[in-house]
């Protein structure tokens, strides 16, 4: 239920516009599209693609080196070069028309896994809604994986590699606002594991696989399940579980907690 929920919710998480202080934090590269304006020289705006030796096409000025520049550090190279010899005080402002340069990805239980273009300040609520938000199966903590050098990372990058730094953030802690915001990086990795789950099986109305939310109890998962039968019975409810490798079946109390990989076996009644 609690993930249902959160599906939701990301579904319909504002999108922010990148703050000023985001903006001017931002370097743009390759492939990314800027729109530069200078302020009564109509013919001298245009928008240019960030090429692959990273230089755009300014009017007058030909081409000009940009990558690895903050929009600020652009617009004053910008200004500063027409000044000298073109206008007398250039007024230039520069935009990203288009964010292509840096990119994330993002795997597991999203509804279109792939490749997430990162603008100024994508957030990771963000970023989850870009990759088409959560499928009913994601758990609610998400893996964001850092690698050691994130440029020009072209696959993504698994939490178990060698020199990666490894962050996890429970959707529930977003959501109610106790998280820390998390930074991303070019090349970073979102990973979304599946939900953990327990199965019921038996005399219930409903078997099968269900999520394990913290805290459920055996009464609670099998009335998730659909409730006992009128041939099932109560008090012949055991749970199968891992312990040390070995599956073994337990007796159970219908306070007891389920854990992750549970299954509930409702039996017959005997009359």
């Amino acid at each position: 239920m609690l993930c249902a929920l959160l599906v939701g919710w990301l579904s319909f998480a504002p999108q922010t516009a990148p703050s000023a202080a985001a903006r001017q934090d931002y370097r743009v590269g390759p492939d990314d599209v800027l729109q530069v304006n200078v302020f009564g020289e109509e013919e001298l705006s245009r928008a240019s693609t960030v090429g692959t030796d990273g230089t755009i096409d300014v009017a007058l000025l030909g081409r000009l080196k940009v990558a690895g520049m903050t929009l600020r550090d652009i617009e004053t190279l910008i200004s500063n070069t027409l000044r000298d010899g073109f206008l007398r005080n250039p007024h230039v402002s520069v935009e990203i028309k288009e964010y292509r340069s840096q990119n994330i990805f993002v795997t597991g239980e999203v509804r279109t896994p792939g490749t997430v273009s990162l603008k100024a300040n994508t957030s990771l609520m963000e970023a989850l809604g870009l990759a088409g938000s959560l499928t009913p199966n994601a758990g609610t903590e998400i893996v964001i994986v850092h690698p050691k050098s994130g440029a020009g990372i072209a696959q993504p990058t698994m939490p178990n590699q060698e020199g990666v730094t490894v962050t996890k953030v429970d959707l529930r802690d977003i959501q109610e606002g106790r998280a820390t915001p998390v930074q991303l990086h070019d090349g970073d990795t979102i990973v979304v594991p599946r939900a953990a789950r327990f199965f019921v099986t038996g005399y219930v109305r409903s078997p099968g696989g269900y999520v394990v939310e913290p805290g459920l109890t055996v009464l609670q998962a099998i009335s998730i399940a659909g409730g006992i039968t009128e041939r099932g019975s109560s008090k012949g409810v055991r749970v199968r579980r891992t312990i040390a490798g070995k599956t073994q079946e337990i007796k159970v109390s219908d306070s007891d907690i389920v854990l992750p990989g549970d299954t509930i076996v409702v039996r017959q009644r005997i009359f």
